[in-house]
């Protein structure tokens, strides 16, 4: 059985009293709640992590990519926060570990300020989910599954 990785980054463990009006009332523990229950009907394990370190990040998706390689992995999920908008090195990371990666936002990051309509991870990303609140991450899941089906 393959693994999904679902990594958060910074200020994700905010998530349920951070900006309730944008993000909702759920908390990280709760998205991984509804993680390992989207994993599991797609046949997938979970492995679920949250960290305010860019080099944190980083170190991941080295990993995920070595993981991937191996066949034990199927992708990432990522919801990079902030970083999305801010870190180049995310994107060289994704970019030189090979690894399959949906790019996964809480709320719709394009109806929100100018400086969140950018993003350095798009570019090196399989696809991109933004706007359907924390039920994107098991519409995220499933997408992964979808994508890496057809290679």
């Amino acid at each position: 059985m393959k693994t999904v990785l679902v990594l958060n980054g910074p200020n994700l463990n905010l998530l349920g009293t951070r900006e309730p009006a944008v993000y909702g009332s759920q908390t990280l523990a709760d998205v991984q709640d509804l993680c390992e229950r989207a994993s599991a009907a797609n046949g997938l394990k979970l492995d679920f992590r949250q960290s305010n370190h860019e080099g944190e990040l980083i170190d991941w998706i080295h990993e995920a990519g070595s993981q991937q390689a191996a066949g034990k992995l199927l992708g990432v999920i990522l919801n990079a926060g902030a970083y999305t908008h801010t870190s180049i090195a995310l994107h060289d990371a994704i970019k030189g570990a090979g690894v399959t990666l949906i790019e996964l936002h809480i709320s719709n990051v394009h109806a929100r300020e100018a400086f969140r309509h950018t993003s350095h991870i798009s570019p090196v990303a399989k696809a991109v989910m933004a706007g359907f609140g924390v039920n994107g991450y098991a519409l995220a899941i499933a997408g992964l599954v979808q994508l890496t089906e057809k290679k």
